[in-house]
């Protein structure tokens, strides 16, 4: 990962999105057949690479039988535990963004509603 502030939304969802697949014990083969999306395209998405259009990642959530708003709050979670690292390596003071839905938002894959990232 380059040297930022915090990690780019790719690759939080990239990261998110392999931990799930390794979680259900499924192949990059087996994701790329179940949401049509290409096992290079998938690979360049887990490693933050790619930014996912959203029609990629309702696939690729789709297959893994999670919803977007999941994803997101699992990232949130795992950026609550994980330092915000300054650019000498101290950790930074910067307050956690949450996620939250509006009355609305998704269920079954799919987000109907608007999503807030609150600091």
């Amino acid at each position: 990962m380059d040297e930022h502030l915090q990690p780019l939304l790719r690759e939080l969802l990239g990261d998110a999105l392999r931990r799930e697949r390794h979680r259900q014990g499924r192949t990059l083969a087996q994701l790329s057949a179940a949401s049509g999306v290409s096992i290079q395209h998938l690979s360049d998405v887990e490693r933050g690479r790619k930014d996912p259009s959203s029609e990629v990642l309702a696939a690729i959530t789709g297959a893994l039988a999670i919803d977007v708003l999941d994803l997101l709050r699992r990232i949130d979670a795992s950026a609550a535990v994980a330092p915000v690292l300054d650019l000498t390596g101290r950790a930074a003071s910067l307050p956690r963004p949450t996620v939250t839905s509006l009355p609305g938002g998704g269920a079954g894959g799919a987000v109907s509603g608007a999503l807030l990232l609150a600091a």
